[in-house]
């Protein structure tokens, strides 16, 4: 039988951030509601989170890499919304904060959790930030508990 290795949702040791852009704000501070409450139910008392914010979406990588470079965060949140607009805007947003942030994740080699919404409107946006879909702030900092309790575990 191979070892298996899984996180989970376990109380997990150390401080989180949370960036989150202002753009959008209606929206990401949904996010960030649901983010706090996911790591409170997980317990992770709100004086070990600590919350940045960023103009946007686009500025979310560069922060999120120097949080998780800096050695005092188990996890790095990212929270924001793109919605589609009437020009290609919404493309080069959305492509660079997803791959920025999923490059400040091996920079930094700690859990930078994406939970950008990239939405074709802002009813999608609002569905998923807790009004129909779920609140995927919530989703995110769930991903990250499960994810700090996993390389907790994994050799090396």
């Amino acid at each position: 039988m191979p070892t298996v290795y899984e996180g989970d949702f376990s109380p997990p040791a150390g401080r989180f951030a949370l960036a989150a852009a202002r753009f959008n704000g209606v929206v990401v501070d949904q996010l960030v509601l649901g983010a706090l409450d996911a790591l409170r139910r997980h317990g992770v008392a709100d004086d070990r989170v600590d919350l940045v914010r960023v103009p946007g979406s686009f500025e979310l990588p560069l922060v999120a890499r120097r949080l998780g470079k800096s050695g005092k965060y188990a996890a790095v949140i990212c929270l924001g919304c793109v919605i589609r607009g009437d020009t290609d805007h919404y493309d080069h947003v959305a492509g660079a904060a997803a791959g920025g942030i999923a490059q400040a994740a091996l920079d930094a080699n700690v859990p930078v959790v994406f939970g950008v919404l990239t939405c074709d409107t802002l009813e999608q946006a609002v569905h998923r930030a807790g009004a129909k879909a779920g609140n995927k702030g919530f989703e995110a900092a769930v991903t990250a508990v499960e994810l700090v309790n996993l390389l907790g575990r994994l050799p090396g």
